[in-house]
């Protein structure tokens, strides 16, 4: 019972808290309102800690099963039943401290940042109630709740991104996320509907339990998994539709860090982890995961080496790590994935909010070409913002170094190709957040003089989380360190019962790593080679020889160029998507215009000068009446005698 009402409390909390700010956001007090949205958050995570610590005592008593609790029967079609109902295992409880964890963090930080602006109260019901959906998602037992998350999610991102919506930009790229998003969604939902065809069920449970005695290869699973993945490219970035999140960057920076950092972009390497067995039975849709996630990487890596809005370097970098996780899953590393998430996670939202203490002093400015020499300015800021830079970079011994080595690591195994274009990614990585640190904290303050003697460092609201996803960032890859270190991988071993049935049905995927220690340490010590490598070449341009970028005037070399305007992308899909398809609405608006009105109008106009035509038949003659009469009688008798002929 106690285990119910925790499992029960998880979601709710924030969902009070969106209801109180929500329904009162124009009466509740400013003092009480980030008292309010952050109460539930908290006392979220204090419930997950709970559960987690509940659910490790009896893992460690040898039952992993998961907690399923059925709330009520939602939808029932003969004999095809859809519960509501929620499911706790490793995995999503592993979800569940990421999404409570840093969103608390985020909605303490969002007090200093968001407090004296109009729409406070407002804002902070919107983060409540996108930690609810996030929940929903993570925790369902079934497709079709983590669907109503999902969607939710994608509501809420739209709403975030466009809060301050008297900005005409801020509301296309909410449109844009919006839109973007629900493309993505249509082959999620496809997916969902062919699950049902196939399974008779949309329970996990049961899916996987029958999918588990399918062939590999199978045509349904392939085109289940197919579609499922078209949802995770929409929601987890992935080409072709990434475009929408590196504008998104223009909400506000809490929202960058919540929603495009540590959860709502990871939704999609949830999903395909939740589904992992549907996944190890389609090969040839993890090769097409593996392609698309390596082009999205390297892609999106290139783009970051030239931009200069402090938030769209850290956007496109979220991109390219993305394109990681999902690199780690096309393997089959489903737990270097999921450890690549929870590292991700501090580091990204690390350096978001970092970004967002950098803007706060800037008064609002993002551009990095006007900043510089902010270390004396910020320090704790710079602090931190080194150690997430360091952190992704995949230096060891911080969080990302493991992480990142790991899927790097199986992806060796597998294919030498993808491993080398991975390490060109992470040598890339490392070049651009350097090149950002740099640009932004080191050298002469290139702002206005009146921007100087403003620059501050943020309130304790906004540093305090900042410090501590730090301290995340530094041991957070200690939570899975391999063998070869020394260490015992309790990541992997707490999220194994997760891939029991694929082991089942692919036993040799998961068989331990044909790599010896020397491999091992050869590859660690390329990949932080390589990283160190990109560090110093950085260091020497932007430090050494003061190598700063050109203002947006100068006529850049050709290559360059192609990076800093995105490789034309978005101009790409206004051309052949955009304008085609507004020129289209226009033609059917004008077809509907001018024909079916026409006709309608027409109908109306005829009807009316008819009537008014035979109005003049009423004379008011009886001589007529009677004429009119005897013929019509006339008429209808021959008629009468010419249908019976």
């Amino acid at each position: 019972m106690q285990t119910d009402l925790l499992i029960l409390l998880i979601p709710l909390l924030p969902l009070i808290g969106f209801i109180i700010n929500g329904i009162g956001f124009r009466k509740v007090p400013t003092g009480l309102v980030g008292i309010i949205a952050t109460l539930g958050p908290l006392a979220a995570f204090g419930c997950v800690l709970l559960l987690f610590s509940g659910f490790s005592t009896i893992s460690e008593l040898g039952n992993s099963s998961p907690v399923r609790m059925v709330l009520f029967d939602w939808i029932t079609v003969g004999h095809f039943n859809i519960p509501f109902s929620f499911q706790i295992d490793q995995l999503s409880l592993i979800m569940l401290l990421i999404v409570t964890g840093v969103g608390s963090l985020i909605h303490i930080y969002s007090i200093g940042y968001m407090k004296h602006d109009d729409g406070y109260g407002k804002f902070m019901a919107f983060l409540n109630l996108f930690l609810f959906f996030m929940l929903l998602l993570v925790m369902g037992s079934n497709y079709v709740i983590m669907f109503i998350g999902w969607e939710g999610v994608g509501l809420c991102s739209y709403l975030l991104i466009g809060f301050w919506n008297k900005n005409t930009n801020y509301n296309n790229a909410a449109r844009k996320a919006f839109v973007m998003n629900r493309i993505g969604d249509l082959g999620f939902l496809l997916g969902i509907f062919m699950i049902m065809g196939a399974f008779g069920s949309v329970e996990y449970h049961e899916v996987f339990e029958q999918a588990s005695g399918f062939p590999i290869g199978d045509p349904t699973v392939v085109a289940i998994t197919m579609l499922l993945f078209v949802g995770a490219m929409g929601k987890s970035a992935q080409i072709p539709l990434y475009t929408w999140l590196p504008d998104a960057m223009a909400g506000p920076t809490p929202v960058s860090a919540l929603i495009h950092a540590a959860t709502m972009v990871t939704a999609g390497i949830y999903m395909v982890v939740r589904s992992n067995v549907l996944y190890t039975l389609s090969p040839i849709t993890l090769e097409i995961i593996g392609g698309i996630a390596i082009a999205t990487a390297l892609l999106a890596a290139s783009i970051g080496l030239v931009q200069n809005d402090i938030k769209k370097v850290l956007a496109y970098s979220t991109v390219s790590q993305l394109g990681y996780m999902f690199l780690g899953l096309s393997v089959m590393g489903y737990t270097s994935g999921m450890f690549h998430v929870m590292t991700h996670a501090f580091f990204k939202a690390l350096l978001f909010l970092g970004a967002g203490s950098v803007i706060h002093a800037m008064a609002d400015e993002q551009d990095i070409r006007k900043m510089g020499g902010l270390r004396k300015y910020l320090p704790i800021t710079y602090w931190t913002f080194l150690i997430a830079t360091i952190a992704i970079s995949g230096i060891p011994p911080f969080a990302g170094f493991f992480s990142k080595d790991e899927i790097l690591m199986h992806v060796y195994e597998h294919n030498k190709l993808l491993w080398v274009l991975g390490v060109i990614g992470s040598a890339m990585t490392s070049f651009y957040m350097f090149r950002l640190l740099f640009l932004t904290f080191f050298g002469r303050f290139r702002g206005t003089e009146h921007t100087r003697e403003h620059l501050h460092e943020s309130p304790a609201t906004m540093t305090v989380p900042l410090l501590v996803l730090a301290v995340l960032s530094v041991i957070g890859g200690f939570f899975n360190v391999p063998e070869a270190l020394g260490g015992s991988a309790n990541l992997a071993e707490f999220l194994d019962p997760i891939f029991e049935l694929s082991r089942k049905v692919s036993p040799h995927s998961f068989d331990e790593t044909l790599l010896t220690h020397s491999e091992e340490f050869m590859l660690m010590g390329i990949s932080s080679g390589v990283a160190i490598v990109a560090m110093i070449v950085a260091y020497v341009m932007y430090i050494q020889r003061v190598n700063l970028p050109e203002a947006d005037t100068v006529e850049r070399p050709v290559v360059e160029k192609v990076l800093y305007n995105k490789y034309y992308i978005d101009e790409l899909y206004e051309n052949i998507i955009v304008k085609p398809t507004r020129g289209l609405s226009d033609a059917f608006y004008s077809f509907g215009e001018f024909i079916i009105d026409g006709v309608v109008n027409g109908t109306g106009w005829a009807v009316k000068q008819t009537s008014g035509q035979l109005r003049r038949l009423q004379t008011g003659s009886i001589g007529f009446y009677v004429f009119a009469m005897v013929a019509s009688i006339a008429v209808i008798l021959w008629l009468r005698f010419f249908i019976r002929f």
